[in-house]
């Protein structure tokens, strides 16, 4: 890979960090929001770098013309020893070829952004919802009805909670499709970040009581727990019997558990 190359490398990897993360909010599809301030500050590096190697490629190349000339006659002097003597005089300072793959990952920051993460990889986790942490205190609910709540504290209320706060009550959750692996039916998913995409994990809710939207719709669902094992303990399923479930958009805050559950 030449020098020109090298630095339009640069350039294009500030200019596809800082499209991903500070004009627009693709970043957010693969790491957390405080992740953000660092990649901008990563983009502006390079493009600075690649626009200062620009700059000093420029002026260094105006001042060496005359003695590029010079050495050119040097180099066939020394071409013709290296001959004599048994040498060699192959460039290995050079990039090897496969080099200009890295151009690749760049040009999709500008160009074509991959997939966020959905469906797909909720349900290669089968149909058993992450691990959610075990509390020993749960706080009244508010009487507000419906309830919002997270599909991680909705989850921990059904199993955990011995009071049984969660019977009885209308909440409502937001999530997005995934299909169930057996028996049909479908799962309100949200997944979070620990750090970025590759530490993900998916918390999942089955949904009773209406047909599955498409994959990857993003729902707020309205309804009961439903009664299936004991509540209070880890008998009991994270089920929600649904009388209501209407679209949305995907929220800003899609691959976290968090209040608030839609856009502002």
């Amino acid at each position: 890979m030449k020098r020109p190359a090298q630095v339009l490398l640069l350039v294009l990897s500030g200019l596809g960090l800082l499209h991903a993360s500070l004009f627009s909010d693709l970043c957010l599809r693969y790491v957390k929001e405080g992740v953000r301030p660092l990649l901008i500050a990563s983009g502006a590096l390079l493009l600075v770098l690649g626009l200062a190697a620009a700059a000093f490629d420029g002026r260094r190349a105006d001042g060496r013309h005359a003695h590029d000339q010079a050495h050119e006659g040097h180099e066939r002097v020394h071409e013709g020893h290296e001959h004599e003597y048994g040498g060699h005089g192959h460039d290995h300072s050079a990039a090897p070829r496969i080099a200009w793959l890295l151009f690749l990952p760049a040009l999709s920051l500008l160009f074509f952004a991959p997939a966020a993460l959905g469906a797909y990889t909720a349900s290669r986790a089968g149909d058993q919802s992450a691990v959610v942490r075990e509390q020993k205190r749960f706080d009244p609910l508010p009487a507000t009805s419906p309830l919002p709540m997270t599909l991680t504290d909705f989850t921990a209320r059904v199993q955990q909670d011995r009071e049984r706060g969660i019977k009885g009550r209308d909440v409502r959750m937001t999530g997005f499709v995934t299909p169930g692996r057996q028996g049909g039916g479908w799962y309100l998913t949200r997944i979070i970040f620990t750090c970025c995409a590759a530490d993900s994990q998916s918390v999942k809710v089955r949904m009773y009581g209406t047909a599955a939207l498409p994959a990857n719709t993003w729902v707020s669902v309205t309804g009961t727990w439903h009664p299936r094992g004991a509540l209070g303990t880890r008998s009991a399923e994270a089920a929600l019997d649904v009388r209501l479930a209407t679209r949305i958009t995907q929220p800003v805050n899609a691959y976290t558990d968090d209040l608030p559950l839609t856009p502002s």
